[in-house]
């Protein structure tokens, strides 16, 4: 019968991505890593050790030669426990990269009693042996996913613990607070000092307006994980096309004279300010009877409408389409951003016709910046800046912290209308163990398969 995985298990996995590479990593963890290491490691020189006898924190060069056949000339590393990623032994060898050579030197640590280690096995490890909390552990997947400077920078202010530090001292508060209220549960006798219950309902108000300031940048950090879809839309040949290479910076979408050229969505992720931005090019909006260009324009329809932000782009060097009249009217509600392009050419356009747009020109990259400043300020509303990151809470920690503070207000409104004391112990004890599952002090086996199941091996 299969009992699952087992934290007393030797766990192994390859932690550098699969492929040709210069180098790659096997990572092994666990309370036989280092015998394991000696079935499969051959140290060469005349002062060299078996793993097992080796200090902590040493890299060790030999070949990798299960049963005397020689599969790689690698690098041993040991790192001993408790002074590791997981807090038990480790043992990291450094083979060339290449997937056969991986493979082999796996298969071979496999062999000598390792386990394959399951997705996120080994920073479950450092979460269930107290190394990191929960959200440090999802910290670690973030900083592997991020795709700008900005989302890494808040990847590892999470993962030092500034989220942490923050639930922790308003669990703590509120832990406190419940035993004062237990307290006067247990000695009923004894009334609760008008002063003493001011000062109650304060401290919840407190807690209560902390976890709801927390809980706002949920959509702050669902920006930096994911990003945000923005659809450039226009009549043909106006150059959407044009600016979707510029602000990729390379040539990506096909450039062409002939209006039309565009006959389907296309996609393609830039850094814009250390917002990952994934940018839709189009086809141009207008009627045609041409069936396969018709396709592309209903797309593009499809595109604008699943989009967060439209940019809108018109020909500053001919007068006012009733067509881009009539898309400006129908996005007024939507978040758009206007941009008059080809302004290195003598302007056909009104200011009146066109309000508020960004001057650009695809041809020299005049108005580049205007515009990435622009989309920087629409994203973030001023909320946001490098060099003060906010903590971004993701969508798990948002839920626990909407509940943790529904449970400390029902606690508040409770004490304010005088209701039995058991019943604020109550609500407290709700919101704490809501609380405490943002950190991992309340937690359930299938919580932490979720969040663990969607890191990479080895990892």
């Amino acid at each position: 019968m299969n009992l699952g995985p087992s934290p007393e298990d030797t766990i192994a996995a390859v932690a550098t991505p699969l492929g040709e590479g210069g180098l790659a990593v096997v990572r092994i963890s666990g309370r036989q890593a280092l015998a394991i290491a000696d079935q499969v490691f051959r140290p060469a020189g005349s002062r060299s050790v078996v793993p097992s006898a080796a200090p902590s924190h040493t890299v060790h060069y030999g070949f990798l030669a299960p049963q005397g056949v020689r599969v790689d000339e690698v690098l041993l590393t040991v790192l001993r426990a408790p002074r590791t990623y997981t807090r038990e032994d480790t043992v990291e060898i450094s083979c060339h990269g290449g997937v056969v050579v991986t493979r082999q030197v796996l298969e071979a640590v496999l062999a000598a009693g390792a386990r394959l280690a399951e997705p996120g096995e080994f920073t479950q490890r450092a979460f269930l042996n107290g190394r990191i909390d929960l959200t440090q552990a999802e910290a670690v997947a973030d900083l592997i996913h991020a795709r700008t400077r900005l989302a890494a920078s808040a990847a590892l202010e999470q993962l030092g613990g500034r989220l942490s530090q923050r639930v922790r001292a308003i669990r703590e508060d509120l832990v406190n607070l419940l035993a004062h209220l237990e307290a006067h549960i247990d000695f009923p006798d004894e009334d609760i000092a008008p002063d003493t219950h001011d000062r109650m309902l304060h401290r919840l108000e407190a807690a209560a307006t902390s976890l709801q300031s927390l809980r706002a940048t949920a959509r702050d950090g669902r920006i930096l994980r994911r990003g945000i879809r923005v659809a450039i839309l226009g009549r043909p040949n106006a150059g959407k096309s044009s600016l979707l290479n510029l602000l990729l910076g390379h040539e990506r979408a096909i450039v062409s004279a002939q209006p039309g050229t565009t006959r389907d969505t296309l996609e393609e992720t830039a850094d814009i300010r250390g917002i990952p931005v994934v940018f839709v090019d189009t086809a141009g909006l207008r009627e045609t009877v041409d069936d396969i260009e018709a396709e592309g324009v209903r797309r593009s329809r499809l595109a604008g409408e699943s989009a967060e932000l439209i940019l809108h782009v018109v020909d500053g060097s001919e007068p006012m389409h009733p067509d881009d009249a009539a898309l400006r009217d129908e996005w007024a509600q939507r978040p758009v951003l206007r941009v008059r392009n080809k302004c290195d050419l003598p302007p056909q356009l009104k200011p009146a016709d066109f309000p508020d747009a960004i001057s650009l020109s695809t041809t020299t990259g005049e108005g580049l910046e205007a515009l990435k400043d622009s989309l920087e300020r629409l994203v973030w509303s001023g909320g946001v800046v490098a060099e003060n990151l906010p903590v971004a809470v993701n969508a798990r920690q948002a839920d626990a912290l909407a509940r943790g503070e529904a449970g400390v207000r029902r606690a508040e409104a409770a004490l304010r209308s005088q209701a039995s004391l058991e019943w604020v112990a109550l609500d407290l004890r709700i919101a704490l163990g809501a609380i405490g599952e943002i950190v991992g002090q309340t937690t359930t086996d299938d919580l932490l398969d979720s969040i663990f199941r969607q890191f990479c091996l080895g990892k």
